[in-house]
């Protein structure tokens, strides 16, 4: 378990990962929190469940929560820089969802289109490729977990690996 979560919270992404990680992580949250909790001139959790109701999306509420849910908490999560990789993989397949509800009115988002989606789903999987980052909980946990490994005790007894 500790070289699996120091392979998901190790990064080596430096400082790119931070200017991507924080605007996205707010416009995430942001639009988490309208779904939600109705915030930001959002609709709230049951107007929100009931309009995905509406165009198929069933149970609504319960989609509505979900989705809601990746983008609040992930969006934290991004801000944080706290398990990078696994909120950015909840975000895009959020945003494939998002697209795949506006692809019918192509590209522009004057036209209700999907670019707005697309350019989030970009910045997911650019996360979930770097990690973190600089200045990030994934970097601590992740230099927590890596500071004494069998490897390195070995190389420092002179053992052969």
């Amino acid at each position: 378990m500790k070289e699996f979560m120091a392979k998901v919270t190790g990064t080596q992404a430096g400082w790119a990962a931070l200017a991507l990680r924080i605007p996205v992580g707010i416009i995430f949250m942001a639009h988490g929190a309208q779904k939600l909790f109705g915030w930001f001139g959002g609709y709230g959790l049951t107007a929100t469940g009931q309009w995905m109701a509406s165009i198929g999306i069933e149970p609504g509420v319960l989609m509505a929560f979900l989705a809601g849910s990746a983008e609040f908490f992930g969006g934290l999560f991004l801000i944080l820089g706290f398990l990078t990789r696994p909120s950015s993989i909840a975000l895009a397949i959020t945003m494939v969802v998002a697209i795949s509800l506006h692809f019918e009115h192509g590209l522009f988002l004057s036209n209700n289109g999907y670019e707005f989606g697309l350019s989030l789903l970009a910045a997911s999987l650019s996360l979930v490729l770097s990690g973190g980052g600089a200045l990030s909980v994934d970097q601590i946990i992740s230099r927590v977990l890596n500071e004494d490994t069998p490897q390195k005790r070995d190389v420092i007894h002179g053992k052969a690996a």
